[in-house]
């Protein structure tokens, strides 16, 4: 995490000239796209890794003698050789690819519906994405066990007192996003992690809000599982990965059957192939999982200790400029925040406020963003969310703050 006294060195206008989106116009204003918690916009350099897959090496994988699928084999688990590297993960086996992050997180829940039993604990944080909760409570049908939650200030962080208090031997498995998608706030992973082992249990950690952001060092953690979207951080939408640690992968099952995720099949028995083929089930998606290793290594080549010191920079302008707005109110004042920023203007619906800056070309997120717990903490129906990446500048900042205000004199 930037601090404020971190100096980017980013040249801005020569990346953004990397995103031909960016030229665009929306309702005949230049687009400002704020909305990169939602999703990340795709440089040139991924588009033609794409458009390369598909002119000229388009073709099956693992299975094929052909040229075509030879190429194609080797770039998939070439790009599957960068998420390890940039991760940190020890095996190139333990990276496994997904449609994104919500898979990942329903490949450990499917595991550990055989596992866990009655009278068992998990806990789950106040500020989760819906994904990193739904999951939980199924998984708790199915077994009989125990859904906790750990809960969150009015500063929107979380409250690791609460946490310390329902934390038990009985704690089976607990789930924490690394960045908050609703308000930003960077969660204490490390601390929570660790008391988890103490007690026995597993930690996974959802990192699709920080991965853009933050270069997440799994080992260091030590973190059981960590999951992540490529479309957060440059890639495609429909490709993301899972990690976890080798016991865990061996120890559970399959989550789909079908091709690719067996060893040897007969009527009488069925053997399954190992790791990371056995999570693997199926023609993957070739193509995505190619353009993530690209996106990632496009964010490598520009640095994350750049990105984070210039989004931070963002952040504490569009902050300062946000609260001149009389009657604007900023969910999640955490001093640990990546570039996110939730508000309202007194009593006007998020949704009209985003209407209007569409209007004016502003591209931002309105609603409960798939966290409605934490809304109903805060008694509100949503917000205005305002997300920054390292290609957004602060010129388009001041047109977004410009467009707010209008907003606001045309509903207030």
């Amino acid at each position: 995490m930037a601090t404020a006294s971190t100096t980017s060195t980013l040249d801005v206008l020569r990346i953004r000239k990397d995103f031909p989106i960016l030229n665009r116009k929306v309702n005949g204003q230049p687009l400002v796209y704020f909305d990169n918690a939602a999703t990340s916009q795709t440089p040139q350099q991924v588009i033609d890794v794409i458009v390369d897959y598909y002119s000229n090496y388009n073709a099956n994988i693992h299975r094929g003698v052909h040229a075509l699928s030879q190429e194609a084999t080797d770039a998939y688990e070439q790009a599957r050789i960068k998420l390890q590297k940039h991760f940190n993960i020890p095996n190139a086996y333990q990276t496994l690819f997904t449609s994104g992050t919500t898979h990942g997180i329903n490949i450990v829940a499917s595991g550990f519906a055989e596992i866990l039993k009655a009278g068992d604990e998990i806990i789950v944080s106040a500020l989760e994405h819906h994904s990193n909760i739904v999951p939980w409570q199924m998984l708790c049908e199915k077994t009989g066990a125990t859904l906790k939650v750990i809960p969150m200030t009015t500063s929107g962080e979380l409250d690791m007192e609460g946490f310390d208090a329902i934390l038990s031997e009985k704690t089976k498995l607990v789930f924490v996003n690394h960045v908050s998608n609703a308000l930003g706030t960077v969660n204490p992973i490390e601390e929570i992690i660790t008391k988890t082992h103490q007690v026995g249990g597993a930690v996974l950690v959802d990192g699709a809000q920080a991965s853009p952001h933050i270069k997440a060092n799994v080992q260091a953690l030590d973190v059981d599982f960590y999951v992540v979207s490529g479309h957060k951080m440059c890639g495609p939408t429909g490709i993301g990965m899972l990690y976890g640690k080798e016991k865990w992968l061996e120890k559970l099952p399959p989550y789909q059957g079908g091709g690719e995720m067996i060893d040897q099949v007969t009527f009488e028995k069925t053997t399954y192939a190992g790791l990371p083929h056995k999570f693997e089930a199926g023609t993957p998606n070739i193509c995505g999982g190619i353009a993530f290793g690209a996106a990632i290594d496009y964010m490598n080549a520009i640095g994350f200790e750049h990105i984070a010191a210039y989004e931070h920079e963002l952040l504490t302008y569009a902050t300062q400029k946000l609260q001149e707005i009389e009657g604007l109110r900023i969910y999640g004042e955490s001093k640990h925040k990546t570039a996110v920023i939730s508000f309202n203007i007194g009593d006007i619906h998020p949704y009209d406020i985003g209407t209007i800056l569409d209007k004016l070309g502003v591209a931002v997120r309105t609603g409960h963003h798939c966290a409605q717990p934490i809304m109903d903490f805060y008694k509100i129906p949503g917000t205005v969310r305002a997300s920054f990446s390292f290609y957004n500048t602060k010129e388009e900042i001041d047109i977004f703050v410009n467009a707010v205000r209008k907003a606001k004199s045309m509903l207030g």
